[in-house]
């Protein structure tokens, strides 16, 4: 080895020892957020872009336990990967990391964001509902729990694949609460936030699937009334409670603007309404965040929305009293 060999030799271990570099690319953990920041309020969905990035067999994300899976850039002349962030209404505000590992071959690179959580101002709501409804008896809590177990189960069999191609849609045209979130006192007592929108229309209104997806679980809960969980993949759900009527069953195949049930006041309500939900990868996000993802509009979001069925003019129904699948 010539003299020089060894001087640059050392000249490297001493400029690493300075500088701490990756060496070898793609093999170690990046500084933590040192590949960009993000934000977003509780409740919404934020999306997540890595453009430096093609041909992987497999991209996930991590944060705050949920795990996130990307998908190819669907944009016309887009690139990269992107993906749903979903933060849930009660996420702690703050800088937190998302780690995302991209999966080549026998190669893994490692991605580290800044994800900032801006606390969001909930409102607070006042119920007065028959004490029924609130104070469980030994036997409706029982059944309570069994409904949420029963929930929980089916929606960790989420599908792997992408099922919906372009936007998502209202399910109803009515009068929104803007009640997600809020913080619900039930006769005096503080209870869960309400984890959904409730829209007001009148009784028997269409219910339309808000994307392409499969019914994953048909209900009838002692909260959300009869009700219906469509699994969209990788792991967006969307939930409708309090029908009438429900018009599929579980495992069907259906489209965005397919009417999947009827507006009622099933469950745990005082008035005809539909509580709208979605959870991302396990997130509670406010379904309206949904509407304003950047993807193509979907055709189904010009459908018309049928009334009752036997067309009659009712009167412009704001439930008093909202429901869900919280206590």
């Amino acid at each position: 080895m010539s003299f020089l060999d060894r001087f640059l030799i050392i000249s490297v271990v001493l400029l690493a020892s300075v500088f701490p570099v990756e060496l070898f690319p793609n093999t170690g953990p990046v500084p933590r957020g040192g590949d960009g920041q993000f934000s977003g309020k509780q409740g919404q969905v934020v999306v997540i872009t890595v453009p430096d990035l093609k041909d992987a067999a497999t991209v996930k994300g991590h944060f705050l336990g949920r795990t996130m899976p990307l998908f190819p850039n669907p944009a016309v002349g887009g690139t990269g990967y992107i993906g749903l962030l979903g933060i849930d209404l009660q996420d702690e505000p703050g800088a937190h990391e998302l780690t995302i590992d991209a999966q080549s071959g026998e190669q893994t690179r490692h991605f580290s964001f800044q994800v900032l959580v801006v606390k969001e101002k909930f409102a607070v709501e006042h119920l007065k509902l028959p004490k029924d409804k609130v104070d469980l008896d030994e036997k409706a809590a029982a059944r309570w729990k069994a409904e949420q177990e029963q929930v929980r189960k089916a929606l960790a069999e989420e599908s792997g694949m992408r099922l919906w191609q372009t936007g998502f849609i209202e399910p109803v045209h009515g009068k929104r609460t803007g009640i997600f979130g809020s913080v619900r006192i039930m006769n005096g007592q503080p209870r869960n936030p309400h984890n959904g929108e409730d829209i007001g229309a009148p009784m028997g209104t269409d219910v339309m699937a808000s994307n392409d997806g499969v019914v994953r679980l048909v209900v009838d809960h002692i909260f959300s009334g009869r009700g219906i969980f469509v699994d969209h993949g990788l792991g967006l759900y969307s939930m409708y409670f309090h029908l009438s009527d429900v018009l599929v069953k579980e495992g069907d195949l259906i489209r965005a603007g397919q009417v999947i049930g009827k507006v009622g006041a099933t469950g745990r309500a005082t008035g005809p309404h539909l509580h709208w939900g979605m959870k991302v990868n396990g997130a509670r996000v406010n379904p309206y965040t949904l509407l304003d993802l950047p993807f193509p509009k979907n055709p189904a979001a010009d459908l018309p929305m049928v009334a009752s069925p036997a067309g009659a003019a009712q009167p412009d129904v704001t439930p008093a009293a909202v429901g869900g699948d919280t206590r």
